[in-house]
């Protein structure tokens, strides 16, 4: 292997402090750990590079000789090798006793070996160096009814063979993800279980249009009501109610009925305002003597 870039590896910059540091190698190590990928190959060789990578950068005098030396790793490591031969065979036994245990051996690039006494030989896989990690975290995605939203209900999943009661409460959205604690994959080293993600999908209704908790809805009317005026029934999600038209309504009219929306989440007892649109229906195929009439009223209206 070659040169590894441990600052790009862990994904930070090379003024990155030790903390810093730390919170980077638990994050990649969690995310690449072998316990959690099991059967993946690139996952584990890249589990031994951020092993390594953390056990240079942590160690101030090894980050500070990383550091120094570059990629001019080669040259500066021989000839320190060849000034220090006895301090290196010392140093040598130490890593491979220490680094073997903690990453078991294998997969080290080219400039650790160098210049840190060729800890990558042989030996079993370890899990790493015995940090608890929190198991995986599941994802899942549940299906609904826009109306089967409108009030609380439970549902039993069954997710990876296991059953989950679960109460979703009324007025949740699309695409509202929700967690679940403690019932993702089991943790490593004895960590906590990781945790379940639900995201909703609510499929858009035929006849209501949703916009957070308000309502939307065309309402058809006849052009007959909406010269003369008159009453109308209007369907709602909780129910019929009546409505008084106005003499000349237009076109494109808007109404609001509030508290008819939809619940609003997480709120019992609160909801949204429905809004209407009335569109006038021009008749069409008219027979002769209504047209007939139409023309007179034209006539009517023209000679005003």
């Amino acid at each position: 292997m070659d040169f590894i870039d441990y600052y790009k590896l862990l994904g930070i910059n090379k003024t990155a402090s030790p903390e810093e540091i730390k919170k980077a190698y638990r994050k990649m190590a969690r995310k690449y750990h072998p316990d959690l990928n099991p059967d993946d190959k690139t996952a584990e060789k890249q589990f031994q590079a951020i092993n390594e990578a953390n056990e240079v950068l942590s160690d101030p005098e090894k980050r500070k000789k990383y550091d120094q030396y570059g990629e001019n790793w080669k040259n500066q490591g021989t000839q320190q090798n060849s000034s220090n031969a006895g301090r290196r065979g010392a140093q040598q036994q130490y890593s491979n006793a220490d680094f073997e245990q903690a990453f078991g051996g294998g997969g080290f690039s080219d400039f650790f070996d160098s210049m840190f006494g060729g800890a990558g030989g042989g030996g079993r896989r370890s899990s790493g160096s015995g940090i608890k990690f929190k198991g995986q975290d599941l994802h899942a995605t549940l299906e609904l009814q826009l109306r089967e939203v409108l009030t609380a209900d439970k549902r039993t999943l069954e997710i990876n063979g296991k059953k989950i009661r679960l109460t979703i409460k009324a007025g949740v959205e699309d695409g509202q993800t929700i967690k679940i604690k403690n019932h993702g994959g089991e943790g490593v080293n004895g960590g906590p279980k990781g945790d379940l993600y639900i995201t909703f999908k609510i499929v858009p209704d035929h006849e209501f249009k949703r916009e957070g908790s308000d309502l939307r809805k065309e309402v058809e009317i006849d052009l007959y009501t909406a010269i003369l005026g008159g009453e109308i029934i209007v369907s709602t999600l909780s129910g019929k109610v009546k409505l008084k038209l106005a003499a000349g309504t237009q076109n494109g009219t808007k109404v609001k009925l509030k508290g008819k929306g939809f619940p609003v989440y997480d709120k019992e007892g609160t909801f949204g305002d429905l809004y209407l649109t009335y569109v006038v229906k021009i008749p069409s195929s008219l027979t002769a003597e209504e047209k007939k009439l139409f023309e007179q009223l034209a006539n009517l209206r023209n000679h005003e």
